[in-house]
């Protein structure tokens, strides 16, 4: 199921935008803690957990990633790579795996809608969110509170142009 992840991204791309709007109609009865964020949580390890072996962090960045969860990554960045991936694109803590970011990078190539995200600098992960729903987190604006004086340092619109750009030229 994990390949499959790596072989259609696009076609994840457009599924996370479908999700979206269908979880948006119930945005007003979406609220952190009770039966449906248990419900929520549950459902999200039942799907996420095996296509794209999730750690039920509460705040997801698949699409941001190239559909592959920076959780997944031995040292647990969730900003690129360490510097350790090997020649071969294999992770330097887990030779046999290759290394998440290199992943992200071939995924983000097919996903013409969130692809350029990548290069974003994602703030750090908020560890009590741990366990929670990621749908809900999202909804109710819970996954972009960051840490105290984290300011954000990029324009994502001009990423986006930068990166398709990149694009173009590897072609």
């Amino acid at each position: 199921m994990h390949d499959f992840v790596h072989r259609y991204p696009h076609f994840l791309e457009v599924l996370y935008d479908f999700t979206v709007r269908v979880v948006s109609l119930f945005k007003p009865w979406l609220k952190p803690g009770g039966t449906t964020e248990r419900f929520f949580v549950w459902f999200e390890k039942l799907t996420k957990g095996p296509m794209f072996h999730c750690h039920t962090c509460g705040q997801c960045v698949l699409h941001s990633t190239g559909m592959m969860c920076p959780m997944e990554c031995p040292k647990n960045l969730r900003d690129g790579p360490c510097g350790g991936v090997r020649a071969n694109g294999h992770c330097e803590v887990k030779p046999e795996m290759k290394c998440v970011w290199v992943r992200a990078w071939e995924n983000a190539q097919q996903m013409p809608t969130y692809g350029y995200e990548l290069l974003m600098i994602m703030p750090p992960h908020n560890w009590a969110l741990t366990n929670t729903s990621s749908w809900i987190n999202m909804m109710t604006g819970a996954d972009q509170e960051n840490p105290k004086g984290w300011l954000p340092n990029h324009d994502p619109l001009a990423l986006k142009d930068r990166f398709y750009i990149s694009q173009a030229g590897q072609s």
